[in-house]
């Protein structure tokens, strides 16, 4: 194979879910078998890149200031679901199981790996919080310790003036799972089962 061909597959094979083989079936695909699709494919690429950027208030996906679920006037935005990350949303949302809102971290708190409550999405939901836009909070992040800890760190942070209801979803999800890999069923008796947290 060529330099340029091996550097194609190295960057594939840098992907989540793609090894050293899908990589190759990929980059055979994209030069070989349907070159045409190539240029689509970058030309989407490369949109997406400058089009897609955080929603200032939750932190999901979003091409405009706000991402669609925050100016979907039918979702109760006074629940609002925690969650670590993107796809850990489009899981929820897969399972048809919750109508709020939703804020989203990009991390849980790890001090072995470096990352504080500074490299995560924290300030925009404490200015959410302390406006009183928030009366539930549902933390559905990992059922491991620097889940727990995330958790923990975010009960410490609410304000002291204002009634939040916090819960976390557990129900059905494995020790040190996470939302990203439960199926539909498992999320919404996790969301239905959800207990208080204090």
């Amino acid at each position: 194979m060529t330099p340029a061909f091996e550097k194609l597959q190295k960057q594939l094979k840098q992907l989540p879910g793609v090894g050293y083989r899908s990589s190759e079936r990929i980059a055979l695909h994209l030069l070989v078998e349907k070159p045409a699709r190539l240029q689509s494919l970058v030309a989407a690429m490369q949109d997406a890149a400058q089009a897609v950027h955080r929603c200032s208030r939750c932190g999901n996906l979003a091409e405009d200031e706000h991402c669609a679920i925050c100016v979907d006037e039918r979702r109760d935005h006074s629940q609002v679901c925690v969650v670590e990350h993107v796809p850990d949303l489009v899981a929820l949302e897969r399972s048809a199981a919750y109508r709020g809102g939703y804020h989203v971290l990009h991390g849980k708190l790890s001090p072995i790996h470096g990352v504080g409550p500074d490299d995560l999405n924290f300030a925009s939901l404490i200015s959410r919080l302390e406006n009183g836009e928030i009366k539930e909070l549902i933390l559905a992040l990992s059922n491991d310790v620097e889940g727990e800890a995330t958790c923990h760190y975010l009960t410490e942070q609410l304000p002291k003036e204002r009634e939040i209801e916090v819960s976390r979803i557990g129900f059905g999800l494995p020790s040190g799972g996470g939302v990203l890999y439960a199926d539909s069923v498992t999320l919404k008796s996790a969301l239905d089962g959800r207990r208080g947290y204090s």
